[in-house]
């Protein structure tokens, strides 16, 4: 994907991936090891982590849409390679969470998507 054009969005708004929409494809390996490379770029790039969880849940019987919609990341994160997780010398140690739910957006199963990050100082540590 070097000559591929870089995208400066990381999904389409209002993006909603159906299990049952679009053709299977017809080798799924290729599907999962982008989306297993992606859930472990998931430590240092945090900005991803919706994205490859909501990609994730088709593992099981991929889909061409699913496929366009990881490479669409992909070419995201080639838009932003600087990006990542930053952690400085001096810190002042103070621990601050957040967390975020869309209750219940899932279309096929009704269920939430939940995320959370954990701050230590100025360094995001979970």
């Amino acid at each position: 994907m070097e000559d591929a054009k870089e995208s400066h969005f990381l999904l389409p708004f209002g993006l909603k991936l159906n299990a049952e929409e679009g053709e299977i494809l017809p080798d799924p390996e290729r599907y999962r090891r982008l989306i297993d490379r992606l859930l472990y770029l998931n430590f240092t790039r945090p900005d991803i982590t919706y994205a490859t969880q909501h990609l994730n849940q088709f593992m099981q019987q991929p889909r061409w849409p699913h496929l366009d919609v990881a490479l669409h990341v992909v070419r995201y994160l080639k838009q932003y390679p600087e990006q990542g997780i930053f952690f400085p010398r001096k810190n002042d140690f103070k621990v601050q969470a957040f967390c975020d739910s869309d209750w219940a957006s899932c279309p096929m199963t009704r269920k939430s998507i939940m995320g959370f990050c954990i701050f230590l100082g100025l360094a995001l540590i979970s």
